[in-house]
């Protein structure tokens, strides 16, 4: 073999050597230390606050119905052909006003009948009893005769009763809000014509399920909710049901409105008459309360948003610690409910804690 040869083999063999103990030496390399995430942030000066727990009154809500006190629907005493209507649809009417007035003709002429015969029947008893005075006659033609008179003031009486249904009234002051029939339809007893309701005095009906009808009280104050008030009212129980719903298993509650409220959207210059306030057959909530329960609160700059999840820094060993929390009903007062991720007592950072990290150390200030 060449000497030049030999040479190159001895320089190829020494570098594949020197290749592996290299490759060896890094193989056995001491790895470095993972740190945790705060641990090399500064030190944040913060502000904290205590979770502490406050009873809280649970309520629940129940959907009803805003009605008025007085309302009456107007029907007919007799069959008739409807021969005046002089009241329109939302209209405001007095008491003993004409709502509807019904075509008697067959009743004006039994009217006229009646009289007739009272005429007949009242000459025929003075006769008689001009006889009776003069001793002419007898008692019995005498008793006859008034009998005959007191039967015909009856049919009289009888037909202008009668004669005074044709006429239907407005029992009550108060507003149409629904026509069943017009002029020129049929009336009979027993179908409506009009409904009237006084819009002045409101109640709301409620049918409060069983579990918490004995949480409500005759004359108990409770909160309504409806969407044309700015804010919640006041109405006071005045009728409960003795009995259940046996198909619904609800207690029909009656509770009576304040007679002045307040109305959303308030228009300068326009009369809140004037306005939509709370009326009739309108949709609202009673507020039932049911019993106190323990609530945890703490700010809300304690909570902060961290892409869909909320969390919250709790202090401990001068470290600030991440917590995952869930949240329920926010106060008056800013505060926030925490149902879950906090407990009593634990210290919360409420103010510095947007630039804060999981493990980095606080001071309080």
């Amino acid at each position: 073999m060449p000497a030049k040869l030999k040479v190159q083999i001895r320089k190829l063999s020494r570098l594949i050597i020197l290749s592996a103990i290299a490759a060896a030496t890094g193989c056995h390399k001491t790895p470095e230390r993972i740190q945790s995430p705060g641990g090399d942030l500064e030190t944040l000066s913060v502000q904290v606050q205590a979770a502490h727990s406050e009873p809280e009154l649970t309520t629940e809500e129940v959907v009803g119905t805003v009605r008025a006190k007085l309302h009456a629907t107007l029907e007919a005493r007799l069959s008739g052909r409807i021969e005046k209507m002089p009241v329109l649809l939302g209209q405001s009417i007095k008491v003993g006003q004409l709502v509807a007035r019904l075509d008697a003709g067959e009743i004006r002429a039994r009217l006229e009948q009646a009289q007739a015969a009272l005429e007949q029947a009242e000459r025929e008893w003075n006769r008689v009893s001009a006889l009776f005075d003069s001793k002419t006659t007898t008692r019995a033609e005498y008793d006859a005769a008034d009998a005959h008179r007191r039967v015909a003031k009856a049919a009289v009486t009888e037909a202008e009763v009668m004669m005074g249904y044709a006429d239907v009234l407005a029992p009550f002051d108060g507003v149409v809000t629904r026509k069943w029939a017009d002029r020129g339809d049929l009336a009979a007893p027993g179908k409506p014509l009009v409904d009237i309701e006084d819009p002045s005095e409101l109640q709301l009906e409620a049918d409060v399920p069983e579990a918490i009808a004995s949480s409500i009280s005759q004359g108990a104050q409770l909160s309504i909710r409806a969407d044309p008030l700015d804010r919640s009212v006041i109405g006071t129980v005045t009728e409960i049901a003795p009995a259940a719903d046996p198909n619904s298993r609800t207690f029909r509650v009656k509770l009576d409105l304040p007679t002045s409220v307040p109305f959303t959207n308030s228009l300068p210059g326009v009369s809140q008459s004037a306005q939509r306030g709370l009326r009739s057959g309108q949709f609202a909530r009673l507020v039932v309360p049911i019993r106190e329960r323990p609530s945890l609160r703490v700010p809300a700059s304690a909570v902060l948003q961290r892409g869909q999840t909320e969390v919250a820094f709790v202090v401990a060993n001068q470290r600030a610690q991440l917590r995952l929390v869930k949240t329920g009903k926010h106060s008056g007062g800013g505060e926030i409910e925490i149902l879950s991720g906090l407990d009593p007592g634990e210290l919360v950072v409420v103010g510095g804690g947007d630039l804060l990290r999981d493990g980095q150390s606080v001071q309080v200030k």
